[in-house]
């Protein structure tokens, strides 16, 4: 099927769900109903409802149809299953992001940073460290280890945009698995100096060692939250 009509008709109910045309519990309109409405097969919507599921929006009734499941949760979300771009969970949550570079630069991995990245002793990164900003406030502190060997050429103008886009689209790399910790820590000189804390004296920070199509980690990075804005979501199923 052709991937562009199925990602439209994907974003378009998601879109729908989540400003509650379809509300809460209610259920979908039939497939009937959805391939007539989008003008293409059983196919292309029952794959559009299998990764509306797989994101927590809907649950499929036996002999009922298809229910919604997802409510509003009133802080800005990061899904803790899927790999998401900072723009791109902006734009989910209808917020506005700036990104803002502090430090570019390089450096070579001591025995420290080599046992915290997972990278090799002596590997050459580029560091990143770059504010995030929502809807005006510095609420998230990104520092970011990018292995220069499988990421070449990066610079603060692709930094302040979209490291991932440029990979992506400019490497040509792909990007599939990231293994990730959460934990909450005190804050530091430099969360007290750069972010919007609003009196807390502690930020939820999420660890992420992620990997390309060849199984290579090519980034290690940790973001400290700042913690009255964020709520980070997945979805759970039991397994039999």
């Amino acid at each position: 099927m052709p991937k562009a009509k199925y990602e439209s008709i994907f974003r378009s109910i998601k879109k729908k769900i989540e400003a509650q045309d379809y509300p809460y519990q209610s259920l979908l309109p039939s497939e009937n109903t959805l391939t007539a409405e989008y003008g293409c097969s059983r196919n292309t919507i029952r794959r559009a409802l299998a990764d509306l599921s797989a994101d927590g929006y809907v649950q499929a009734i036996q002999g009922k149809g298809v229910r919604v499941i997802y409510q509003p949760v009133g802080k800005t979300t990061f899904i803790i299953g899927g790999i998401e771009t900072f723009q791109e969970t902006a734009r989910r949550n209808n917020l506005r992001a700036v990104t803002r570079v502090i430090r570019f630069g390089t450096v070579s991995a001591d025995a420290k940073l080599a046992r915290e990245s997972g990278f090799s002793e002596g590997d050459e990164l580029w560091a990143v460290e770059r504010l995030r900003y929502l809807d005006g406030k510095a609420l998230i502190l990104d520092l970011n280890y990018f292995l220069k060997e499988l990421v070449p050429g990066l610079t603060p103008e692709i930094a302040q945009n979209s490291i991932y886009e440029y990979i992506e689209n400019q490497l040509g790399m792909q990007i599939v698995t990231s293994k990730r910790k959460m934990t909450v820590e005190h804050v530091t000189m430099r969360d007290e100096r750069w972010m919007d804390l609003d009196g807390y004296d502690c930020v939820a920070v999420v660890t992420n060692h992620t990997f390309n199509a060849d199984g290579l980690l090519f980034e290690y990075t940790q973001s400290r939250h700042q913690p009255d804005y964020f709520c980070f979501q997945d979805t759970a199923t039991r397994k039999k």
